[in-house]
């Protein structure tokens, strides 16, 4: 099924003048709108630099292939999503891990519905090698082991019901991620579930899963 990402044509657009020297940002900022507007296939050096107002060979000072420039994308997509995270973790209660888990949860979904192409990106292997960007791999494995942490002290705290920790941090991701993928793939209208009722819902299934692993108060 095709991915919901609204396109454009991307010829249309009046490539502006290049007028500062940070070419690289400008480039990787000019593929991410790319991305936005009809998707990852429709990123390339070429039109990245015709957007920049930079000669064709231009960006290749900066990026050897079209490869290189979607890894520099991807890790611009992995730190927004990164302080999509920390903001929401700000305004949990630091002395409820269960409470942040589920602000974890409720910002990935947020932030996946609100910027599908940049989450097609970053949570694919189709586009490029993920394992070639030490950036995305330690900013992964750091976000994995956040998690990790909130459960295990969700647990100790005995806000858990079950000890099998790994099987809920895996079961989370599960559930964010093909919500998102959903929502990508155009399936919600099929559901009845109108665009501006994404986010809502999507807030209700977390609250399913954290009613779901929490430990009953006792009488």
């Amino acid at each position: 099924m095709p991915t919901r990402i609204k396109h454009s044509s991307s010829h249309s657009t009046v490539p502006k003048p290049y007028h500062h020297g940070d070419l690289k940002r400008v480039l990787v900022d000019a593929a991410l709108r790319l991305a936005e507007e009809g998707g990852v296939d429709e990123v390339s050096v070429r039109e990245a630099a015709r957007r920049a107002g930079v000669s064709p060979g231009a960006p290749f000072r900066h990026f050897a292939s079209r490869d290189a420039l979607l890894t520099a994308v991807a890790e611009e997509a992995q730190r927004r999503f990164r302080a999509e995270i920390e903001i929401a973790l700000a305004g949990a209660p630091a002395d409820d891990p269960l409470s942040c888990f589920r602000a974890f949860g409720l910002a990935y979904l947020r932030w996946a519905v609100r910027n599908p192409a940049h989450f097609e990106i970053i949570s694919t292997g189709r586009t490029f090698d993920h394992a070639s960007s030490a950036e995305l791999t330690r900013d992964n494995a750091e976000l994995i082991a956040m998690s990790e942490r909130m459960l295990a002290d969700a647990y100790a705290q005995g806000q858990l019901r079950s000890v099998e920790l790994k099987t809920v941090q895996i079961a989370g991701r599960a559930l964010v991620y093909g919500f998102a993928r959903m929502d990508i793939d155009g399936h919600f209208p099929r559901w009845g579930v109108a665009q501006d009722e994404i986010e809502r819902i999507g807030g209700g299934i977390i609250d399913l899963f954290i009613q779901g692993i929490a430990r009953l108060p006792t009488a």
